[in-house]
């Protein structure tokens, strides 16, 4: 083989990854495209009260209400950001006001408030959780839990600022 050919394959197979990968996978190095923002569940925002207050415990416990919030791109984690939650429980309906309270996260970004335990409703055991203080994007959710013996429902927030 000559010198000639060898140069020839190596542009050409030079010029396959360029059509392949596009000029920027050249010069720019690969990048995770990031994380996405939770989108609102349906029937999440249902019987919530805008402005709930912060409170150390929803009526008299037991139950354990767990989760994250993260800034949607980076994924870092986010302290000091306020969610209501809300449940139907052994104590009371979802629509009652003694049923909902909110928390503030840690500085890693997770977040823990105890609760009674929460029963069906409509045939399912849920909880309902909000993001909304203003700073990103509202985000209801409405977990199900697995198993209406469960002591702990865990809800995960990625928020997209405004």
């Amino acid at each position: 083989m000559s010198a000639a050919d060898f140069t020839r394959r190596s542009f050409a197979a030079a010029a396959g990854a360029l059509v392949a990968t596009g000029a920027s996978g050249l010069i720019v190095p690969a990048r995770a495209a990031g994380l996405a923002p939770t989108r609102s569940m349906r029937g999440g925002s249902n019987n919530y009260r805008p402005g709930a207050p912060v409170v150390e415990r929803i009526g008299g416990g037991g139950f354990w209400m767990t989760g994250t919030v993260r800034r949607a791109g980076d994924g870092a984690p986010l302290g000091g950001q306020r969610i209501q939650i809300w449940a139907h429980t052994t104590e009371g309906h979802e629509r009652d006001p003694a049923s909902h309270g909110a928390t503030l996260t840690a500085a890693d970004g997770t977040f823990r408030l105890e609760m009674p335990q929460i029963v069906p409703a409509f045939g399912q055991p849920h909880g309902h959780l909000a993001y909304d203080s203003g700073a990103f994007e509202t985000v209801f959710l409405r977990p199900v839990m697995p198993s209406r013996s469960d002591r702990t429902l865990s809800a995960h927030f990625v928020l997209q600022p405004l």
